[in-house]
């Protein structure tokens, strides 16, 4: 297992990350126990929960399994969504957020979490009041790094400006989905962070498991998961060459032997600014096939096909300033070195 630094911080997380978002909500407390156990064993110190997942049993089972092992894990979970029918019970006041890692630590039977993520964005709350309730957490010793997941650029940063101008404790990662099938973060998100020095710890990179090799080029349905159940699973997930992405990782599976899964993960992290891929599932065997893409090198001609399948298009303005500066390096008698 290899160990990445969290960006620009000391902290280091293995390039798996466990997901909870099962736990409670398709495996029960045993099979959640033996994921952890796997997952310990096989080096990862990551761990990834939410305080709405499964209505807080997640946090709760996480919790369990991690008794007595708490110095062996790096624990991030995160806030935001409605944990009660209050008006002040979801969203990013510093009543909420004061409330909310009280409970998770409560759930989770720890004095503190590692990371504290801002789950969603939430423009009825000023940057600066959410920032500075962080902030007192870290200073009270409850969070040691905060972070923040589905951020537009913009937003990330002008609450990275923030931070900085106040000297507020800065987010040391960013949480974005990406895969082979949604890249979309590639264009603006991961230069930010790259230049700001912030980690990039991914959700769904297996795409709602549509790259794990359980789906067909053409499927759009699996019974008993997720995208039976809906989850936006059109609208996310297939786009116009999402079939001859799909298709591509079978191949170069088939080239490398390892299973769609392992590859997929693998493709993730080799590209630029990567920290983690978070990887979930409902069952040990699910896990240990995941825990498969740590361990060797995805590059050459299967990286290339990989990246020239599912390559974004050129978008405004990255596309216009391609055109100039080719028109301008064309124009210009060049020295050869």
């Amino acid at each position: 297992m290899e160990y990445r630094r969290l960006g620009k911080s000391g902290l280091k997380v293995s390039e798996i990350c466990l997901g909870t978002m099962t736990f409670g909500h398709g495996a029960d407390e045993t099979e959640s126990h033996k994921m952890v156990d796997l997952a310990l064993d096989a080096g990862v110190n990551f761990f990834d929960t939410a305080n709405s997942y499964a209505d807080g049993e997640s946090e709760i089972l996480l919790g369990k399994a991690l008794k007595g092992r708490r110095r062996d894990a790096v624990v991030a979970t995160k806030f935001f969504n409605p944990m009660g029918t209050g008006p002040n019970d979801s969203g990013m006041s510093r009543v909420h957020i004061m409330q909310a890692i009280d409970d998770s630590l409560k759930r989770l039977q720890m004095d503190y979490v590692d990371i504290y993520y801002i789950h969603h964005v939430d423009l009825q709350t000023p940057l600066e009041e959410m920032l500075q309730a962080l902030d007192d957490l870290v200073r009270q010793g409850k969070v040691r790094y905060t972070a923040c997941s589905n951020y537009q650029t913009w937003l990330l940063s002008e609450a990275l400006w923030l931070s900085d101008t106040n000297g507020w404790t800065q987010f040391s990662c960013y949480q974005p989905q990406y895969s082979l099938v949604v890249r979309d973060i590639e264009q603006e998100l991961v230069p930010l962070c790259e230049l700001k020095g912030l980690g990039v710890v991914v959700w769904s990179p297996l795409a709602g498991g549509f790259l794990s090799g359980k789906y067909r080029p053409g499927e759009r349905t699996q019974g008993g998961t997720r995208s039976e159940e809906g989850w936006a699973y059109p609208e996310r997930y297939f786009a116009e060459n999402a079939d001859e992405t799909l298709q591509t990782l079978f191949d170069v599976s088939d080239e490398l032997e390892r299973s769609p899964a392992q590859v997929a993960l693998r493709w993730v992290l080799e590209q630029r600014a990567m920290t983690s891929v978070i990887v979930g599932a409902r069952h040990t065997e699910h896990l240990r096939d995941n825990l498969g893409a740590a361990g060797w090198r995805l590059e050459g001609e299967a990286l290339q096909k990989l990246n020239e399948v599912s390559h974004l298009p050129d978008r405004y303005p990255e596309a216009m300033e391609k055109n100039m500066h080719e028109r301008r390096d064309s124009a210009v008698d060049m020295p050869s070195l």
